[in-house]
């Protein structure tokens, strides 16, 4: 009885544990996240700490804000 009690612990541990991971999100300086609750657009996350909901809310995309150099071809 005592082996089933000490599983069931760890598990629920582990779960606890996983569920801290997926809730903190950092997004860094040069970047914003696009962020979905469950398939639809929620909002997009700004640069620095971010808790999400787990398992309910996934980033989707992560878009880089930094400027691209681009060159161009000369024009007539």
């Amino acid at each position: 009885m005592d082996a089933i009690v000490g599983t069931l612990v760890a598990l629920l541990v582990l779960f606890a544990v996983v569920a801290l991971v997926k809730t903190i999100q950092i997004v860094p300086q040069q970047r914003m996240d696009v962020l979905e609750r469950l398939g639809r657009y929620r909002k997009t996350l700004s640069p620095g700490l971010n808790l999400l909901v787990p398992f309910v809310d996934s980033v989707r995309s992560k878009v880089d804000m930094r400027e691209q150099v681009v060159s161009f071809p000369p024009q007539p």
